[in-house]
């Protein structure tokens, strides 16, 4: 464990806008996003934090991005690392139990967060020291066309009703 601040640099020294292949027909050297996807990252493996979250890889190639994305987890690794030295072993590893029983908890309302995604829990962010904090995944889930679940709908289907 390290005391890193800042995220390791991750990128590579040299930038190419893609290869040819995925250029659009029409216009070489632009991406094709319609054709190829969001970016060339879609083909890199995604990395994973010392907690065995998945880290999403960036939608570009600029080196900040990868950086930004892997902010969190060295942050993460820091404030642990500091717990350890303060207060020793126990407390370290007191938190990431009670991080793995919450993120393992059997039923959470829909109305604390989608099951799906990483930051899905309240609890989780409280423990995490994140509840005051209010991010653009906070607000802009990917879920917003859905319709809202109601709690009489979401109990009648955890009681098999």
């Amino acid at each position: 464990m390290s005391m890193r601040i800042v995220p390791a640099a991750s990128h590579s020294s040299t930038y190419s806008h893609g290869a040819p292949t995925t250029s659009a027909p029409s216009a070489p050297g632009v991406y094709d996003t319609l054709r190829q996807g969001l970016g060339p990252a879609s083909t890199q493996i995604p990395a994973t934090t010392q907690h065995g979250e998945a880290i999403e890889p960036p939608s570009s190639r600029h080196p900040l991005e990868a950086r930004l994305k892997s902010w969190e987890a060295t942050q993460e690794s820091a404030r642990m690392e500091m717990l350890r030295k303060t207060f020793g072993m126990a407390e370290p590893i007191r938190r990431g139990m009670e991080l793995k029983t919450v993120r393992e908890g059997s039923w959470r309302p829909a109305a604390l967060g989608l099951h799906g995604s990483a930051s899905a829990s309240v609890h989780e962010d409280i423990l995490r020291g994140r509840d005051a904090f209010l991010d653009w995944e906070d607000v802009f889930t990917g879920q917003e066309q859905r319709a809202a679940v109601g709690v009489h709908d979401e109990m009648e289907r955890k009681l098999k009703m």
